[in-house]
């Protein structure tokens, strides 16, 4: 499910209202500042996942499998990227574990 935008009024002191930029994800409101809706969960910007042998920050990057036949593994790219798109210098080979 995407994030989708919303500004919620929220108190910050005994007087002051303050507006602030907040996401849902799913039914439930997020501070873009502090997490990110991952697999319809809101997690911390810092959760990470493993990705074959590798570790991914879930909010920035994405697993994807990679096939480099006879071997079968997966490859860390950048949110947003095509999974589909040829190796770039900023993506990490990670071997399949077990």
């Amino acid at each position: 499910m995407a994030p989708r935008g919303r500004i919620l009024v929220s108190p910050m002191g005994a007087h002051l209202m303050l507006c602030q930029p907040h996401l849902t994800c799913g039914d439930k409101f997020y501070d873009p500042l502090q997490h990110c809706c991952y697999d319809d969960a809101v997690v911390p910007l810092g959760r990470t996942q493993k990705c074959g042998n590798c570790t991914f920050r879930v909010c920035f990057e994405q697993c994807c499998f990679w096939s480099l036949r006879p071997l079968e593994s997966f490859v860390v790219k950048v949110k947003g990227q095509s999974c589909f798109l040829a190796l770039s210098p900023d993506d990490r080979l990670c071997r399949s574990v077990g």
